[in-house]
This record gives structure tokens, sequence and C-alpha cells, in this order.
């Protein structure tokens, strides 16, 4: 089910979570609702295009079992970057490691409630960290990364059936000691189909609204597709004669 906005927080749910209570298992029942990859993803193949302000570019795009991106019949190397970063980005959410393994070192307890969701307050190794939490969905990611602080939040998610992907959300990079805005925020709309109508889920369509001073409208647009999308072949493993 695609674009379907996540619900609120009940009432009573939120009146029953003391703030600074203990919410670890409440946490990691949102994060093992996130779709991932079941293990031994093959990769896969297709057509990519991209389009900025009337331009347009396409050619073709590998992704490995390893899960590294190469695209290629591009001649704008620039484009051909923008779009291998999009494929990276997306596989190494979908790559599943355990919440133990993720967030064995930390801690998680409650703060408020706000039609986001429940605030999680991250202590021990990732300090500073901050979460919201609704219906085992993380609404809201707010992490220091490499000297910056990103801050995103979810509106509306795609059910796989196995676990949810985010649909549309927004991000937003500030400076961890002033909290001042670097750049503009970024909106996304992201489309996912099931691999040959089975699986594993994979990106279809992404497209990225940067706000831009400089553009007549205020912003800027970037479509990312991937078409014709099938499976790498599958190498067989010839048994070496003894």
């Amino acid at each position: 089910m695609t674009g379907t906005a996540t619900p609120p927080i009940s009432a009573s749910t939120s009146a029953s979570i003391t703030p600074g209570s203990d919410i670890r298992e409440l946490f990691r029942a949102a994060y093992e609702n996130r779709y991932t990859w079941e293990p031994g993803f093959g990769g896969y193949q297709g057509r990519c295009v991209w389009e900025q302000g009337g331009q347009r570019a396409e050619g073709r795009f590998q992704v490995g079992a390893d899960l590294k991106a190469s695209v290629e019949g591009i001649e704008d190397e620039e484009i051909t970057k923008a779009i291998g970063s999009q494929l990276w980005e997306v596989c190494i959410h979908r790559v599943r490691r355990s919440f133990e393994q993720t967030h064995g070192a930390n801690t998680f307890s409650a703060g408020d409630s706000d039609p986001v969701g429940l605030e999680v307050i991250v202590g021990g190794k990732n300090a500073g960290d901050r979460y919201r939490i609704k219906d085992s969905v993380v609404t809201m990611v707010h992490r220091q990364i490499h000297g910056t602080v990103v801050t995103i939040f979810t509106g509306s998610t795609t059910d796989t059936g196995a676990g949810y992907l985010s649909h549309t959300y927004s991000s937003q990079y500030s400076d961890p000691a002033t909290g001042e805005a670097r750049g503009g925020k970024s909106t996304f709309t992201d489309t996912f189909v099931p691999l040959a109508g089975v699986g594993p889920w994979v990106l279809s369509e992404r497209a990225i609204s940067s706000e831009d001073p400089e553009a007549p409208s205020g912003s800027s647009v970037q479509t990312f597709r991937f078409e014709a999308l099938e499976p790498l072949p599958q190498v067989s493993q010839e048994t070496p004669a003894s």
C-alpha cells in the first residue's frame, strides 16, 4: 500500500508512557519493522533515467550482490555519480543488521509526545541522537553524522507486507553546535516495487525537491527513475572435480 499516512498515537497510548521510562522494546519494534532485504540478495539491473529542469539523461545500471552500483551509458560524470549515489543510499538502508548489532551499546528513554510521535532519547554510545516513533514506525530521525546533524521526518510509508518503507519524507542538515541550517530542506517521494513481482522491493522512482533561492519557484526538482528492472542472472557454482 503506497502513500499511507502514518496514524497518530492514541491519547491512551501517550498517557501510559512516563517520560524518562525505558522504551527499548518499543524502539526495537519500530527498528525491526523497517523493510530490509533477505540474506542472499542477488542484485538487479535495469534502465536509469535522470531528469531536472528540462534536461534528461538515460543509461543502464546494475546493483550487485555486494550492493555496489554501476552506471553506464551517460556521458555527464556528475549525473552518473548522482544516480549511483541514490542507488547506494537506498541499498545501504536495505542491509539487515540485528537490533543488538546496531543499538546494543545504546539506551532508550521516553521523552514527550507530539503529533509526529513519541520522542526516543538515546543514551550510551550514540548519546545525543533522538528519534520519534508511532505505531512501530520511526517517524523522525535526529542524528549527528560526520560533524553534521541531519533531521528526517517521515510523512507516509509503503507497506510491503514484510516491513515498511518511507514513501514521503524530508531532510534538513544543521550545525551541531548552533542548530543553524546548512543548506535548504529537501523533500523526497520514493516509489518502490517488488522485483519481478515477488521481491525484493527496490526503488523505481525518487523525486527530490530541494530549496533553491535561485530557481524561479524557489526549489529545484531532480527525478530518478529505474525501469525495466530484473534480477541479475545467478552464477551457477560448479563443484570442482576431485
